[in-house]
């Protein structure tokens, strides 16, 4: 038998541990039986930040925490193209014309998520949307209508200057979308993914000159919208640019529960805690 690497050690204790949350919510459920709004229900927040800011790192961790859905706009887009569905269709003439596809289509892909993916029963993560006053507004009017009121927007913050070096040294496995870094996170052999060993890639777009351009769109898109929660009082600041369990551990700040999972006897046993 095959020995077990630090690296699949640690995927597994993550796993444990994610798993470990999701029984203990719904034992918790089943053992109460209440129907006050456990603090996944209330997660209901946008997730906000710049190329790099680490909203990939961060997302799937609050998802499997909290057992709540992730709603990444624009795979969200992608998939109703591809299913073709209504709105994909809509969308997808839209797109074929050159056009951008409407404030009204969005919030409707949204609400339809919410309606129909079970994952989201216990609330949600939005990415990329909205990106204006006008989109936050409209969601706002959507989800108010539907008793879900937004909770959170969480804004990752970090200085433009360390974005450049984050997203100029990346490096991707395309097959898997694993990243690694030629500085901060190299792979053990160069070019080379650790799991497959297939070739890495740097992506076109992951250059200073495209990056600097990306960030003054989102700076002028964000600022008003960032305003915007800041008067509804829901907004808070993460310093992103530190390390990611750092970065973690002030997300759960935010919700309250910064204390993290509490340790399990089955955990302690078998020696992952």
């Amino acid at each position: 038998m095959a020995p077990i690497t630090d690296e699949k050690f640690n995927d597994l204790k993550d796993q444990y541990h994610q798993l470990e949350e999701r029984v203990k919510r719904l034992e918790h459920s089943l053992k109460t039986g209440e129907s006050k709004p456990s603090i996944s229900e209330s997660m209901r927040m946008i997730l906000i930040g710049p190329p790099g800011a680490g909203k990939g790192t961060q997302a799937p961790k609050i998802k499997d925490k909290y057992c709540v859905c992730h709603l990444a706009t624009g795979d969200m887009l992608r998939a109703q193209v591809a299913k073709k569905t209504p709105l994909g269709r809509e969308a997808k003439k839209i797109m074929d014309q050159g056009g951008l596809v409407s404030d009204d289509i969005m919030i409707n892909m949204i609400k339809n998520e919410l309606d129909t993916n079970r994952e989201c029963a216990n609330g949600f993560i939005l990415d990329g949307f909205p990106r204006t006053v006008a989109q936050a507004e409209g969601l706002d009017s959507m989800l108010n209508a539907e008793n879900k009121p937004l909770k959170h927007a969480i804004e990752l913050q970090i200085d433009d200057g360390l974005l450049v070096s984050r997203i100029t040294g990346r490096l991707v496995h395309p097959a898997s979308g694993r990243s690694y870094h030629k500085v901060f996170n190299p792979p053990k052999q160069p070019m080379t993914d650790d799991i497959t060993g297939e070739p890495l890639i740097q992506r076109s777009d992951d250059n200073a000159e495209t990056l600097q351009k990306r960030l003054g769109t989102y700076h002028a898109q964000t600022t008003p919208v960032v305003g915007y929660y800041k008067t509804k009082g829901i907004w808070s600041g993460i310093d992103a640019s530190q390390e990611p369990a750092q970065v973690w551990k002030s997300i759960l700040g935010v919700f309250g529960d910064s204390t993290g999972s509490s340790s399990s006897k089955i955990l302690s046993k078998i020696g992952l805690r």
